[in-house]
């Protein structure tokens, strides 16, 4: 019998416009577990403000961002999906679903189970867990599928930030630029609220230490900041970096409460005070390069640190459509 394979990615605009961002702002923002706040307040700060101010702005983004073949966050998916399925053969039928906008969860799901498969993976396209993430995948998925009278076996990828594959090649595409050449490492990962990393800790171990995020232990194993944290380490030690030679932070804040410390834009600042004048961003929490990779990190932060008086910031491309990386999720499936 056929088993499922739904990969899921957060998801993007149907067109690089003002009215498709709104819509996807709209339904990103409006999750609860994005914005972990009450029902009120999210609906007046989504609809009220956020997504009626920030749909232009972002939709200029999406524009500098767009391929003649659409979004690259679809344009990867696509190709995963198709090369994981040659890999895996005709026993298996793999579908691609964003969390938000097209192509749905819903109607991957729908996709799998009218070709009556016995068992349906999960597989998030995030390393790291996270609830505004895997969690938020999670939750969707099993909504669906409530609504089903059959239910197929479920099975659920969680993380895979320390996978070997995944690490190698990020330390394989660092290589193909000359690391001599660069004063300090920065890996930069989208941000969360620290009230998010706190209400994941059952232990009482999140946030009570200075140093709390750097060895991944039971207490913190879905700790998202210290999966990050374990990244960055694996792919430090990878290249043989020195710990002095790279920085872990956060990007990609919203709003006045504080998120996951310290901030990619304040510690690009920092190192160039400090005299390091050449960056190389890793950003490992993305397997395909989109807005937060190629614009913010790539255009906005490097605009910022040439203006002033760094000399140059390069960012080291992300798994995308490696063959390796394809691969290695075939492998993760079986």
């Amino acid at each position: 019998m056929k088993k499922g394979v739904l990969i899921v990615n957060l998801g993007t605009p149907d067109e690089p416009n003002r009215s498709a961002v709104y819509r996807y702002l709209k339904q990103f923002l409006l999750d609860r577990r994005v914005i972990d706040i009450n029902w009120l307040g999210r609906n007046a700060l989504v609809r009220g403000i956020i997504a009626p101010f920030r749909s232009g702005e972002s939709a200029k983004l999406y524009q500098q961002l767009w391929t003649k073949n659409g979004s690259p966050i679809k344009i990867y998916g696509y190709k995963l999906r198709d090369e994981v399925q040659k890999i895996l053969g005709e026993n298996y039928r793999v579908a691609l679903g964003m969390r938000y906008q097209n192509p749905s969860i819903e109607s991957a799901i729908d996709e799998l189970v009218s070709e009556n498969v016995s068992e349906i993976v999960i597989f998030p396209l995030f390393p790291q867990y996270a609830s505004a993430t895997t969690g938020s995948v999670y939750e969707e998925v099993m909504k669906i599928l409530s609504k089903k009278w059959t239910i197929p076996s479920l099975r659920f990828i969680n993380s895979y930030h320390d996978h070997e594959t995944m690490i190698k090649i990020f330390a394989d595409n660092a290589r193909k630029f000359n690391l001599d050449n660069y004063d300090h490492f920065i890996f930069s990962y989208h941000g969360l609220p620290q009230r998010q990393l706190t209400k994941s800790d059952i232990n009482n171990h999140c946030l009570k230490t200075e140093n709390c995020c750097d060895k991944l232990c039971e207490k913190n194993q879905f700790c998202y900041s210290a999966q990050c944290y374990a990244t960055s380490r694996a792919i430090a030690n990878e290249l043989k970096l020195h710990k002095d030679n790279y920085t872990v932070c956060f990007q990609s804040r919203l709003g006045r409460d504080p998120w996951t410390q310290p901030y990619t834009s304040e510690v690009i600042h920092e190192r160039l005070a400090k005299g390091n004048k050449k960056l190389l961003v890793f950003s490992p929490a993305f397997v395909a390069d989109c807005l937060e990779t190629t614009i913010e990190i790539g255009h906005e932060y490097k605009e910022e640190f040439i203006k002033k008086g760094g000399e140059k910031l390069d960012l080291v491309p992300s798994l995308n459509d490696n063959p390796e990386w394809i691969k290695m999720v075939a492998e993760m499936v079986r």
